[in-house]
């Protein structure tokens, strides 16, 4: 029987509490919206949502997919929601943010994947609060070219895809349809269409990878042109049998190292840490990311027709 590690100090996680908190939960259920910050368990969810700062998870709750580290629900999903992007559009509207995440859980069962349909949320959201800039983290659509060309024709700020884990832990840790390669073409083709705009990917920890490996896929997150990266440590989402067992916590020394290993790659920018998640701070860190590079202040971009 394997043994289980032990927890270090810094897995304790504050209780979501705060005027802020209470705001946001209140508009989520006043629309019947929900986000990947519940779902998912995220472990940043009293920071974020006291910070008033929450991602969206739109295209409903349950996935059509079953990867072995998510918490989020996998089974039959339910019709798309014809007035979702305008719900989160009001949202955000009257929350007053400067920067929000979007992501969705995968739809296999729809023809484009959803595409469309985050395409149309995205630009209702430009539409009702141009302030925001806007960070969307999308599924792979089954590599469909036509539909990651409809993500990037809504003008997004930010497009994210997470690789997820190293490529020998992929098919274990992933659903069979989210294959490691194609996962880098998504990003590869992101970054082909529009070469001007922002790519950021995701790496877990704890799943039994090597140092070598996680470098390695820096490396190849690089080489499709990844702008940015987040590595944070697995936590087990559930006791079922379909969740992972966390085979380490990794010591905070490995995380540093990390970071530092991805700007010496050429990362523009690199979260590196136990808690930290693809969205994690997601604005502060691409507002600093801009400030370095002498971006453009309003976001826009150009992309190949």
């Amino acid at each position: 029987m394997a043994q289980v590690p032990v927890k270090p100090k810094w897995f304790k996680i504050r209780p979501p509490a705060g005027n802020d908190y209470t705001h946001i939960k209140r508009t989520l259920r006043t629309h019947g919206l929900h986000t990947v910050c519940e779902e998912a368990r995220c472990p940043n969810l009293s920071e974020c949502w006291g910070g008033g700062t929450a991602t969206f998870m739109i295209m409903g709750h349950t996935c059509t997919r079953g990867c072995r580290f998510c918490a989020v629900d996998t089974g039959r999903p339910a019709p798309l929601d014809p007035t979702e992007p305008l719900k989160v559009a009001r949202s955000l509207a009257a929350w007053g943010l400067d920067y929000a995440v979007i992501t969705s859980v995968d739809r296999d069962d729809l023809p484009d994947g959803g595409a469309a349909h985050f395409a149309q949320t995205i630009r209702t959201v430009k539409a009702h609060a141009p302030q925001i800039r806007l960070e969307v983290l999308i599924p792979d659509f089954c590599g469909d070219v036509d539909a990651l060309r409809s993500i990037l024709d809504a003008q997004p700020d930010v497009v994210a895809h997470n690789i997820e884990t190293v490529e020998r832990l992929s098919p274990g840790v992933r659903d069979v349809r989210a294959r490691y390669a194609q996962s880098l073409g998504v990003l590869e083709t992101l970054k082909r269409f529009a070469p001007q705009g922002y790519t950021k990917s995701s790496v877990m920890v704890g799943l039994g990878e090597t140092f070598g490996e996680v470098r390695q896929t820096m490396v190849d997150l690089r080489s499709v042109g990844v702008d940015a990266l987040t590595v944070g440590q697995y936590l087990r989402p559930s006791r079922s049998k379909h969740h992972l067992d966390v085979v380490e916590y990794l010591p905070l020394e490995q995380f540093e190292a990390y970071r530092r290993v991805g700007e010496e790659l050429g990362f523009a920018y690199v979260a590196s840490g136990p808690l930290v998640r693809s969205s994690y701070r997601a604005g502060e860190l691409f507002t600093k990311y801009l400030l370095r590079r002498g971006g453009p202040a309003n976001g826009d971009q150009k992309h190949e027709a």
